[in-house]
């Protein structure tokens, strides 16, 4: 069974961060080590979010304590988000270097969502954005902001799904972008160093926190699957996708992540997937 590390929030209300990967990959038999950035008791997008960001140095240590086990050089997926000081980010630094180091076999996938802001502003100390840009974004094998958080990597104005094509190649590097406003449908685009694609949906009228966290772990857990970039994105967005409108039919505040199941990797006749080059 492959296995995944997974450095990003415990949310224990809401199905977001590293909450809502962990229980995903569960969900597509893929076993999850977690390391918590923060802990806290629901999404900060509710109010106050009750708990506390995890002390670096607590991280290093349950770092030392997987590594103690073995368990570093057998990990397939690794998966970065949300970080509360530029400290946490080091430790994911130093934990993608030693997977690697230790990996005899393929070397474990490494998605890096930048998780720094939204709406035209950054939602993490301008330290905490540095370090993730100049220590993880560098590490990467794959990107996965959202549209403004390219725009941030970047310096790109970006407006049109042209526009978020030619910024992501100038990362030089594979880059799964999401939240590209499409009029009535919303969409997301992974270009790699062979093509790109666009994949699509209508957006629902409201959609609860998490999808952009849902939307990593599925590409991963897709990849790790053996299906290609495009294959990939279909899958992935499908999920994400139908987790939206069942949250929208059953009026759940929260991705029903665990009610979706097997569904979660539904080829969604929501999505259209068209190659942009």
């Amino acid at each position: 069974m492959p296995l995944a590390l997974i450095i990003s929030s415990h949310v224990a209300a809401s199905h977001v961060g590293g909450t809502a990967q962990a229980s995903a990959l569960t969900i597509l038999q893929i076993d999850s080590m977690v390391l918590p950035t923060v802990l806290y008791g629901r999404h900060p997008g509710w109010g106050a979010p009750g708990g506390a960001r995890v002390a670096h140095e607590t991280l290093e240590g349950m770092l030392g304590g997987i590594e103690a086990n073995g368990l570093l050089a057998q990990i397939d997926l690794i998966l970065t988000g949300y970080f509360a000081s530029p400290e946490q980010a080091s430790v994911a630094a130093m934990a993608i270097d030693r997977a690697r180091a230790g990996r005899a076999g393929p070397q474990p996938l490494v998605i890096v969502d930048p998780t720094l802001g939204d709406g035209g502003k950054l939602y993490v100390p301008a330290e905490v954005a540095r370090a993730v840009i100049e220590e993880l974004v560098p590490r990467a094998d794959i990107l996965a902001p959202n549209v403004w958080e390219l725009s941030y990597l970047t310096g790109a104005d970006i407006s049109t799904s042209s526009d978020a094509l030619a910024a992501a190649r100038g990362l030089s590097k594979p880059v799964l972008v999401s939240s590209i406003d499409l009029g009535e449908d919303i969409g997301v685009i992974y270009a790699d160093e062979i093509d790109a694609w666009i994949a699509a949906h209508p957006r629902a009228p409201s959609a609860p926190k998490g999808t952009g966290d849902l939307l990593t772990a599925l590409f991963g857990a897709a990849l790790l699957d053996g299906l290609n970039g495009s294959d990939a994105l279909a899958r992935a967005v499908g999920g994400v996708a139908e987790s939206v409108f069942e949250a929208e039919i059953s009026s759940a505040a929260e991705l029903p992540i665990i009610g979706m199941g097997q569904r979660l990797t539904t080829i969604s006749p929501r999505v259209r997937l068209e190659q942009l080059a």
